[in-house]
This record gives C-alpha cells, sequence and structure tokens, in this order.
C-alpha cells in the first residue's frame, strides 16, 4: 500500500486542533496537535531542502527524549530519508560504532555532544545538527533551529510503500559490532499502534497524558502512535530520576507511564511517592522482567490495580504477550511470574530446534510472527537468515505456554542479561573486561537480584603475577561500556568451565548462582 503518512497526521490536527498533541518538560516545549503537525512538517521539507535528504539517506539521531520527540515516528513517517535513533545514555564508543556502521548524510546531536563527535563525524562524512544554538561556526556544522528559518510547513508531499520502504532504525545493543540494526516500515509502526487497539483491556483514549521517562528510542516510544492517534498527548522527562518524575506527573495530571520494575520498586520507599499527588495514573506499564509477587501487593494498595506487563522485543514492534490488570487483580504468584497471554494479532509458536511444535507445558524456543514483525536486519545477511523463518522470527528465549493460554519465559538461548530494564549481552561486557592487561578470560552472567530482576555479575581469571582489586576492574568497564552494562560484581577465580573445544561454559557459571531459584526473565 502507498501512503502520504503527512496526510494521516493532518487529518487528526483537523479533528484534534488545539489539544495539546506533545509537552517537553525540560525545554518548557508546548505543541498542540495542529502546531506539532505543522512543526513536523517544516522538519521534514527542512532535512530534504537544506540537509539533501533524500531516499535511501539515512540521519543519525543522539538525542534526549524531549529533542528526539521532535523527530519521532510523527517525523519520519512523513519522509523519505531513514532515521536512526540511538540511545543517548549509551557510551561513546557505543554511538561511535553506530555511526560508523549508519554512514549518515546528517547526525542530530545534543549541543554538549557536538564538540567530543563533532571530528569524527565529519570524517565520516557527516554533516552535523546540533539541537542547541552553535556559537561558534564550524564546517558542517548547523544549529537546527537556524535550518528551520522560513522553511513552509506544507505538505512535503512524500508517498511511501508501507510495507517496503524502511524508515526507521534502531539498535538490538552492542559496543564492539556484534549489534544488530532493525529495519522498520510504516507498515510495522501502524502494526504497533492497532495492536494496543486490540487489547483486551483499552488503556488509551483521548484524556491519555503519557509520560516517557525510558528512552523515546527504545519501548517507550512504543506509545506515541497509540496515544497520538486517540487524541492524547505525550510528556518527556530526560533525566532518570524518580523525584523529578513524581514532580512531573502530579503538575502534567499524568495518567499513563511505564517503569521497569526495579524503578517500581523503589517507588514504595521514596518519600516523594507519598508527597505528591499521583492519583491521576490509570495505568503503568512495565516490562523486562516480571513483577515481585511481594511486591505487587504494597504496589496496587498504593496505586491501585493499575499495572500492565509487556513482553515485546525490537524484533516485533508490538506487545507479544500482556498481562493486563484484571489478571493482576486475581493472579497467583505462579501466574505473575508469566508474561501474560498472547496479544491479538500474534502467531507465537513455542518449538523444538528443528521448528517442530512442542506439547503445551513444553519448554522450547518462542518464534513470533506479526503485523510488527520485522523482515530482518540491515547490513547483517547472516543473522537475518539464521532467526528469520517464513515471516517468523526466532526469539531465542526460551518458554511455554500453559493450559490458560500463559506464557512463561523460563530462560534466554542467547546470552543477554536484562537488568534494570537494559539489555546487556555477555559477550560485549567480557570483551571489556578482557581488554584490561590483567585479565587472561572473564565469564558474564545474570545473576539473582532483589531490585534488578538480575545483575551483572563477571568471574574472572587473572592473568599469572597480576593483581586488580574487583572495584578497578568495574570501573575499567564503565568507562568502555558505560555504568548500565558494566558488572555490578566481580568473583575472581582460578579457572572457568570449558567445553572440550576450550568454550567457556556460561551456563554452568550462571546455575551455581540459580541453584535455589528458577531463573525468570521477561
Amino acid at each position: 500500500m502507498i501512503i502520504n503518512f503527512a496526510r494521516t497526521v493532518e487529518q487528526l490536527s483537523i479533528c484534534h486542533g488545539e489539544r495539546e498533541a506533545l509537552v517537553n518538560i525540560e525545554r518548557s516545549r508546548r505543541y498542540s496537535f495542529r502546531e506539532l503537525h505543522r512543526l513536523t512538517n517544516r522538519i521534514v521539507n527542512m532535512m530534504r531542502e537544506r540537509l539533501g535528504l533524500r531516499r535511501g539517506d539515512v540521519y543519525l539521531c543522539v538525542l534526549d527524549n524531549d529533542n528526539l520527540s521532535l523527530l519521532h515516528a510523527w517525523t519520519a513517517l512523513k519522509g523519505e530519508a531513514a532515521a536512526a535513533w540511538t540511545n543517548r545514555r549509551d557510551s561513546a564508543d557505543e554511538h561511535r560504532w553506530q555511526a560508523r556502521f549508519m554512514r549518515p548524510k546528517a547526525v542530530f546531536l545534543e549541543g554538549d555532544l557536538v564538540e567530543p563527535y563533532y571530528d569524527m563525524l565529519r570524517e565520516l562524512g557527516a554533516t552535523v545538527v546540533s539541537m542547541d544554538d552553535v556559537p561558534v561556526p564550524r564546517d558542517g556544522l548547523h544549529g537546527f533551529w537556524d535550518l528551520l528559518e522560513g522553511v513552509s510547513d506544507a505538505d512535503p508531499g512524500i508517498e511511501s510503500d508501507t510495507d517496503r520502504d524502511v524508515l526507521i532504525h534502531r539498535f538490538t545493543g552492542g559496543t564492539t559490532g556484534k549489534g544488530k540494526c532493525a529495519q522498520y516500515t510504516i507498515a510495522n509502526w501502524l502494526a504497533c499502534r492497532d495492536s494496543y487497539y486490540l487489547e483486551r483491556e483499552q488503556t488509551f483514549e483521548a484524556q491519555t497524558r503519557f509520560l516517557h521517562m525510558a528512552p523515546l528510542s527504545h519501548g517507550s516510544g512504543l506509545g506515541l502512535l497509540p496515544t497520538l492517534f486517540r487524541g492524547g498527548c505525550t510528556v518527556t522527562q530526560n533525566t532518570p530520576d524518580l523525584v523529578q518524575w513524581c514532580r512531573n506527573l502530579e503538575a502534567e495530571r499524568i495518567t499513563m507511564a511505564m517503569l521497569v520494575p526495579t524503578l517500581l520498586y523503589r517507588l514504595l520507599d521514596m518519600p516523594e511517592a507519598l508527597k505528591h499527588d499521583l492519583t491521576t495514573l490509570r495505568t503503568i506499564y512495565y516490562g523486562a522482567a516480571p513483577m515481585s509477587p511481594a511486591k505487587l501487593a504494597p504496589l496496587q494498595e498504593r496505586f491501585g490495580n493499575i499495572f500492565v506487563q509487556v513482553y515485546g522485543s525490537t524484533e516485533c514492534l508490538q506487545p507479544v504477550a500482556t498481562l493486563n490488570k484484571s489478571d493482576h487483580a486475581v493472579a497467583t504468584p505462579a501466574r505473575l511470574a508469566s508474561a501474560g497471554r498472547i496479544a491479538c494479532g500474534v502467531e507465537l509458536l513455542v518449538v523444538e530446534a528443528d521448528g517442530a511444535p512442542v506439547a503445551q507445558g513444553v519448554i522450547g524456543e518462542i518464534w513470533v510472527r506479526a503485523g510488527a514483525t520485522i523482515r530482518g536486519y540491515l547490513h547483517n545477511p547472516e543473522d537475518t537468515a539464521s532467526e528469520f523463518t517464513n515471516g517468523f522470527w526466532k526469539s531465542g528465549d526460551l518458554g511455554y505456554l500453559d493450559e490458560e493460554g500463559y506464557l512463561y519465559i523460563v530462560d534466554r538461548k542467547k546470552d543477554m542479561v536484562i537488568t534494570g530494564g537494559f539489555n546487556v549481552y555477555a559477550i560485549e561486557v567480557e570483551a571489556a573486561l578482557d581488554a584490561h592487561p590483567a585479565v587472561a578470560i572473564s565469564a558474564v552472567v545474570g545473576v539473582p537480584h532483589d531490585e534488578w530482576g538480575e545483575a551483572v555479575h563477571a568471574e574472572v581469571v587473572l592473568k599469572p603475577g597480576a593483581a586488580i582489586d574487583a572495584q578497578a576492574l568495574i570501573e575499567h568497564a564503565k568507562g568502555r561500556l558505560g555504568r548500565f552494562k558494566a558488572p555490578k560484581s566481580i568473583a575472581f577465580v582460578d579457572a572457568l568451565p570449558l567445553s572440550a573445544v576450550g568454550k567457556v561454559l556460561r551456563r554452568r557459571v550462571r546455575d551455581k548462582y540459580w541453584r535455589d531459584g528458577a531463573r525468570q526473565v521477561g
């Protein structure tokens, strides 16, 4: 199907007019539906006319939530060049790798990133656009708002094939060239929107005010189009600060938010959660880990039965399974450990190694096919061929379905640790640790943690005669990975378990830490 997405948004601007569509808290920006539509038209026209961004080109965004919101789906899907969104909170090394991988024609940066990134980006041939004022002119450097001066807000007139034209890229993770770049079409994003409207319980409405503290470049951003098309308002917060979140929630009369369980647990112990009026909240989405049954009761007592768990992935841009509010109201502790029931419009198979479906209650690999499932990875035919078949994405998650259709995730074939809602690959942490001159070899696993669900832990073998303490090695890893991906703890060991061919057996390292409880990862 061919679509001019700007015309679709224009109808929303006519219907909802002066209702608030977007609020950027830190920069004190407020846009009505009409203003947001006209601004995003101008941005697309500016990209084409002044940056020369056309079909087949890529622009990279390393932005906080408020600035990224200006270049999010409601802009990207109007244009013809493809957006590539990064997590502003990733390390500089990861941003550099992503820029080299994407080879963008233009890069949109926060002002404080211009100085450290400018030379590298210019070497790649990219035009650099600062979202803040440019105090000193430099070759190939422009101010965002300067570029918009005098640009028309008319319909850009761009038509795209909803199934074929890739307009957005997002990264699955990895700082050493091992990360994968997912490619999305308009059809993927509309399927994401529609999936929320097909849910058994409806949460999006015209009165929705959705506060985004988690990065819009990742899962939180999936809520923008469902909010927009219902006539609701998106509200952005840049800083991952729960105290500010409480203040903003009260001030903006927020009805919906998304938090990982770790942050929900913290709310129980925060005086600010009692000082501020949070009673406008109607829905809290959470994911990345199951809710602790012991902590759900006080959360429900404090906030009411407003919780919805979502299980999903970068490769399938919609909820794959949901544990909704009615489930939370009656769930047993065992049921709360599930990811919920399969979402409407999703085909989910639990299969053996050869792809044959397993019986109910039997553990197998989870395969997912839906309108929001991507077709493959950019510049990565090997992983595309191995992870996708007949429209299904092979998730690498191991799980099973019970007799009532609830999905349970019991382990991951891939060695990914989900800690406080952040995805961490063991191999990239090991690469950072192994780069230290004192380290011979390391193994990284997720270990149980009451607050984070899992914590990144490493077992390390030092080189003969070498010495380093655990904290110094953790700081070394933080410098390469950023603090979210660095190990929280390190144990020095004499040897690691190895296979016959010398491969580290991470499962044997992991199992001793999970001996007293089944590993649960959502």
